[in-house]
């Protein structure tokens, strides 16, 4: 039982960062690895509600660092995604499916949201 109510106590640490809830989203709707550059582009896209070929340097290389060091190595950990380091790709690991649900619930109800909800 411990272990169980960690593990959903982990879930909801995730999905408590909105740029965590938006990389699950997207990584949802990619039936490919994602590059960590494309990636990163499509969060500062989101979270400034801006165009992706428009996102300026600076804030493309703060995401990108926030990404590479502390949002996918706890998806990793929980399995949620596979991220080869070496070739920066992302893609949904083996238990993305156990997120994925949750994930489309959420999105389905995004009018009922707290504001932030990707």
């Amino acid at each position: 039982m411990a272990q169980s109510t960690e593990a959903v106590s982990n879930t909801f640490c995730i999905l408590s960062n909105p740029v965590r809830r938006y990389v699950l989203d997207y990584l949802d709707e990619q039936e490919t690895p994602v590059s960590l550059d494309r990636l990163a582009t499509r969060v500062v896209a989101w979270h400034t509600e801006g165009d992706p070929d428009a996102v300026d340097d600076a804030t493309l290389t703060e995401i990108r660092t926030a990404l590479y060091h502390v949002h996918l190595p706890k998806f990793a950990e929980a399995g949620y995604i596979e991220w080869d380091v070496d070739s920066r790709t992302i893609r949904q690991g083996p238990n993305f499916d156990e997120i994925g649900p949750l994930l489309r619930l959420m999105s389905d109800h995004e009018d009922e949201l707290p504001t932030g909800w990707p």
